[in-house]
């Protein structure tokens, strides 16, 4: 089923998630459901909060980027071997960050139309339950290490817009309001204060 997905300004994209019981009922139909919103929204994450649920659950499909770069960016994007994952992040937790750290754009799908440059770092480890509630420890570099982090960060109550200067977020606060209020054209359903 498609969502509709929360616009900024939602008093629930700023709340920290809770953890996900493992026979919690309904929650492979969530993850279901959150698939063909963020497919339908041509996203390449999306967290729980952002379609009103305060879960610590995320989705993320860097294949798709991936796919979509010509070959020097694929390079420079992804690290050596990586071709992008598909996968389901159930009670994540980021326990490395790399101190190299790279800026980039980013995009958010309760934040149409915007985009900032954000600094994170190159790589990070991270332990999480995928939609089998089986458990993993991998490291992700590149830009599905940026696409993981931007969506962790959805799970504490942080936006990207979190993490930029306050001159350039000032910069930006006539358009967020204009968000807020739902004086913005999306393709997809969302859900406006």
């Amino acid at each position: 089923m498609n969502l509709s997905i929360l616009a900024y300004g939602n008093p629930i994209l700023k709340q920290k998630c809770l953890q996900i019981k493992e026979n919690a009922p309904e929650i492979q139909k969530l993850v279901t459901d959150m698939w063909d919103t963020m497919e339908n929204a041509n996203g390449c994450g999306l967290a729980s909060p952002q379609i009103g649920k305060t879960l610590q659950l995320f989705v993320v499909d860097s294949q798709i980027t991936y796919k979509n770069l010509d070959t020097e960016d694929q390079i420079l994007y992804f690290g050596k071997d990586d071709k992008g994952i598909k996968e389901t992040f159930i009670n994540a937790k980021i326990t490395h960050s790399s101190k190299e750290t790279w800026e980039d754009y980013e995009g958010c799908l309760s934040i149409p139309g915007l985009s900032q440059k954000v600094k994170r770092p190159w790589g990070i480890t991270i332990e999480y339950q995928d939609q089998n509630f089986t458990k993993h420890t991998k490291t992700f570099t590149g830009l599905t290490a940026r696409i993981i982090q931007h969506e962790y960060d959805h799970t504490l109550g942080i936006l990207y817009t979190d993490h930029l200067k306050p001159l350039t977020k000032k910069m930006m606060e006539s358009k967020l309001k204009k968000i807020t209020n739902g004086n913005v054209m999306v393709g997809y359903p969302m859900k406006f204060l």
